[in-house]
């Protein structure tokens, strides 16, 4: 097998081959649906790490028990326009659309909707999951935390602390919406593993080792004692990403009242804040796009410090990787076409014919 070598594969086709993969192992038609769809989004907008390399870990999460293979979740607390939900581990790519329809239905109700979502299985890219938002001309921001993981350390430390906590926006404008994910590390946890696996360095150092020396080399990841991820910032500027931690744990994991003394062992399980914004109820929902357009253009129209690097809209790369891989075929590396024959195998579902 060439290393080099890129699978390309029709996106309707890999949509319906995990969908019986996930059914296979348990799932119910909808979840399985919902697990297809998502994984499957994540790899047309880019996310690598929280695509269909994610197969495996949900078809092992179903058939062990660690997901739930069918349900609803519960509604523990509400209000007007917030609610606190229990997700009892049903897989978070089933949840959070439905985490995200509750949020638009109350901010029509209310002008904004807040769902806490507590033990609810790993979500994966939260991008995937904001042009529900965007496409109903709502503003969305979403955070996840994962109290049972420790792995990023605060600024100054050389031990972890906080989990690789996501934060995501998504705005309408008048063309393509905004749409913005992040890691509040230097880095994703499943970003240094890919680094791993195609034996390369990390482009920056965002790992610290138990030393209290910050590198880029992934494989301090697997010493004993492991290397930890810096938070946003690095070296210099980690006390910036600390406080965006403690605001995403402050907001996720102490609002939901359910921290890491009471989930340690619920392994990759997600706590999620969902917040939807109805412009309509702050003014003129179209005049709200209007200067949304005219905030991205201002920015688009400032001068490059490299004509070849111009400013990019957040989002929009990832939008066109989309669109390139809609009408070419969904792209896999080597390694994650690996990843994919043990699903297919274990599955005794036939992975489709690379175009």
């Amino acid at each position: 097998m060439s290393e080099s070598k890129i699978y390309r594969v029709d996106a309707a086709a890999i949509n319906r081959w995990a969908q019986a993969c996930a059914m296979q192992a348990g799932a119910s038609a909808q979840i399985a649906a919902d697990i297809a769809r998502y994984l499957v989004a994540g790899d047309l907008l880019g996310f690598r790490t929280h695509g269909l390399l994610r197969l495996r870990y949900n078809l092992n999460c179903l058939e062990s028990g660690q997901s739930k293979p069918a349900g609803e979740p519960r509604v523990l607390k509400q209000r007007a326009a917030t609610q606190l939900w229990d997700a009892d581990l049903l897989p978070g790519l089933h949840t959070m659309p439905k985490a995200i329809a509750a949020a638009i239905d109350m901010a029509r109700e209310c002008g904004t909707g807040t769902v806490i979502m507590r033990r609810t299985q790993h979500v994966a890219a939260l991008a995937v999951y904001l042009e529900q938002a965007t496409d109903a001309g709502m503003l969305v921001q979403l955070m996840a935390a994962t109290p049972a993981q420790q792995a990023v350390a605060p600024f100054g430390a050389k031990s972890a602390w906080f989990s690789p906590n996501p934060l995501a926006i998504g705005v309408p404008t008048t063309s393509s919406p905004v749409l913005f994910d992040i890691s509040l590390s230097m880095t994703a946890a499943g970003k240094v593993r890919t680094a791993i696996a195609e034996q390369r360095d990390l482009p920056y150092a965002a790992l610290i080792t138990a030393a209290g020396d910050y590198t880029c080399d992934p494989t301090t990841f697997l010493a004993e004692p492991p290397s930890v991820l810096a938070p946003l910032g690095g070296e210099q500027l980690g006390y910036k990403g600390t406080g965006l931690n403690l605001f995403s744990e402050f907001w996720t994991l102490a609002l939901s009242q359910y921290g890491r003394h009471q989930a340690a062992g619920d392994g990759d399980a997600n706590t999620v804040w969902v917040q939807v914004i109805d412009p309509d109820a702050f003014g003129d929902a179209l005049e709200f796009r209007r200067q949304s357009q005219a905030i991205v253009d201002g920015m688009l129209a400032t001068t490059s410090i490299d004509a070849a690097k111009p400013v990019r809209v957040p989002g929009s790369g990832a939008l066109a990787a989309r669109e390139r891989q809609l009408n070419g075929g969904v792209e896999y590396t080597p390694a994650v076409w690996k990843q994919l024959q043990w699903c297919a195998e274990h599955c005794q579902q036939p992975l489709p014919e690379p175009i």
